[in-house]
């Protein structure tokens, strides 16, 4: 279980999949345009991040060699500093750029506010 992101079995499934196909992959939770706030996937480095994100997790796969790393926007992340996060997959094409959009699926956010013991247990 990761201390601030998590994944659903059926988006571990996709994220498999997806990088059977793709190749190593990212993901990069914006708040701006392209389905708002969802998580959008990309190749590894495809998305360029730098001082204005913020790396929330390696997420560690089964079937998968090397990590996803998750990011988020300084700004967002702002806001959301204190939510756990679980990636989830629903049917549906999102309207971003991301690698699953053409699967007729899509990945989303599912999230609640850290416990006490949660937020005492982060690396500071």
């Amino acid at each position: 279980m990761g201390a601030r992101v998590d994944v659903t079995p059926a988006a571990a499934d996709l994220m498999r999949s997806l990088r059977g196909q793709h190749g190593p992959l990212m993901f990069h939770q914006s708040g701006g345009c392209c389905d708002g706030s969802a998580p959008m996937c990309y190749l590894e480095g495809e998305f360029r991040t730098g001082a204005s994100d913020v790396l929330l997790e390696e997420l560690h796969i089964d079937g998968v060699d090397e990590p996803i790393s998750f990011w988020m926007s300084t700004s967002q992340y702002q806001a959301w500093k204190h939510t756990h996060i679980t990636v989830d997959v629903v049917p549906g094409r999102g309207s971003g750029f991301s690698l699953e959009a053409p699967e007729g699926v899509r990945f989303l956010i599912r999230s609640r506010v850290l416990t006490p013991e949660e937020v005492a247990a982060l690396p500071s």
